[in-house]
């Protein structure tokens, strides 16, 4: 039975099954506190689940330089951000940007690319820093240099008189090891985004996505596969620039940490980067083929958070104005999985992660004018909105879109321009009990 709720001085209705507890299906765990993003998946089956524990270690385990008692972990850098998988993806969930000039990025990146088109249809990576900045480097080799986040902030006054205040960065670089970057570089700053629900994701059927796309107007990316050689559907990453989870962590251990694995195999160094090429290197690859499959099977096998207060009034009423408003229509509640190739038990799945795998220009505000393969430099993939109530449960600090400049659901939703800008537009003009009820469903989720 559909219920009759009044918001936005409409007579609206919640759509049947939105509501659901199960974001996951039967790989939903009930887990609300800071392990929520940590919990196995009750469907995991038990022949995968010593693969499971063997892949959170390799999460979690840092990467050394030099040799050591455990030997399963040498192979850092040259060049790299971080030590281990989990100090830019802490408890699982997202990162962070720093709040001022002084304070490293602990867990964000710089992206970097110069114009044109590089192998495959990807980006151009910058001639002598790459496609991202490694700030950190083993004995030996300089580390490429540091980004400095600035905040610019203005106010908002929404109806009713809530104040908001909205940032956004200002990107700049210091102590550049390998000469100067260039005015014609483009940057973009990341966030990493919470790694739990990635196999569903996985396995909603490409079909169903280009049927979506066709209703909503988002678009599909068109990524390089590097382990089939030819271009696929893209799904993840911000620019939904990453075709499989398989390829997205092997793209990460490199990038991030300096690890080779049998995907990637050639280290993260530049021509201009005479010490990295000149590294002594670890036994090649650094990731084995069977730790980059546990590292897959972990993230295939995390549970999705249930959500909260279903049934409260409150909620429901916030979930009535979400649809209203227009968020529904790319932030899509429920979606269903097909088959997996890997993980038999992630396919027939309803699940509800609110997100199209889609790109959607979202205004000159959020661009970064930074194409990546078939995404302009506006557009976006939606990101998931599951387990959003408790990011910040699980990481006080956490923070929302691509740089993490929004620290609350609000401040995200205001800065929705170009497809995104008639549902900001409606959130601005609801009351005030509206806006609260829409924020008590989002935190619900």
């Amino acid at each position: 039975m559909r219920r009759l709720l009044l918001a936005a001085g409409l007579l609206l209705t919640a759509p049947a099954g939105a509501g659901e507890a199960l974001s996951g299906g039967t790989f939903t765990v009930f887990e609300g506190g800071r392990a929520a993003f940590t919990t196995m998946a009750p469907a995991l089956p038990e022949s995968l689940q010593r693969d499971f524990a063997h892949g959170r270690t390799v999460f979690n385990r840092p990467w050394l330089a030099a040799p050591a008692q455990d030997e399963r972990f040498i192979g850092l850098g040259p060049l790299f951000n971080r030590l281990s998988c989990v100090a830019c993806h802490p408890r699982n969930g997202g990162g962070f940007a720093p709040a001022t000039a002084a304070e490293p990025m602990r867990t964000m990146l710089v992206r970097l690319s110069v114009a044109g088109e590089g192998e495959h249809g990807g980006v151009r990576p910058h001639p002598a820093y790459g496609d991202q900045l490694n700030e950190e480097g083993i004995p030996g080799v300089p580390g490429e240099g540091r980004a400095v986040i600035r905040w610019r902030e203005r106010r908002e006054v929404l109806p009713g008189g809530e104040v908001v205040r909205l940032r956004r960065p200002q990107i700049s670089f210091a102590g550049l090891a390998y000469g100067p970057m260039g005015r014609d570089t483009l940057i973009s700053p990341r966030i990493a985004p919470p790694v739990f629900g990635l196999g569903l994701l996985a396995a909603v059927p490409e079909d169903d996505i280009l049927d979506i796309a066709a209703e909503n107007g988002g678009r599909p990316n068109r990524v390089w596969d590097a382990g089939n050689g030819r271009t696929v559907l893209g799904r993840f990453g911000w620019k939904a620039n990453q075709p499989s989870v398989h390829q997205q962590l092997a793209g990460a251990m490199l990038g991030d940490i300096g690890i080779t694995s049998p995907l990637f195999a050639g280290q993260n160094c530049t021509a201009a980067q005479a010490a990295c090429r000149a590294a002594f290197p670890a036994p090649q690859p650094e990731l084995t083929a069977g730790q980059l499959l546990a590292l897959e099977t972990y993230h295939l096998g995390l549970g999705v958070p249930a959500r909260r207060g279903v049934d409260d009034p409150s909620v429901r009423r916030g979930e009535a104005v979400f649809v209203v408003a227009g968020c529904a229509s790319c932030h899509r509640p429920t979606l269903k999985t097909g088959p997996h190739p890997s993980l038999e038990e992630l396919g027939g799945q309803v699940i509800h992660p609110y997100t199209d795998l889609l790109l959607h220009d979202m205004g000159p505000e959020l661009a970064d004018g930074r194409p990546d393969f078939l995404a302009t430099g506006r557009e976006w993939r939606t990101p998931p909105l599951w387990g959003l109530g408790l990011r910040r449960l699980v990481e006080p600090r956490a923070g929302l879109l691509h740089d993490g400049r929004a620290r609350t659901p609000l401040e995200a939703i205001l800065w929705h321009g170009g497809a995104g800008k008639d549902a900001a537009a409606a959130v601005r003009r609801l009351s005030r009990d509206d806006r609260r009820a829409l924020l008590r469903f989002l935190d619900s989720l």
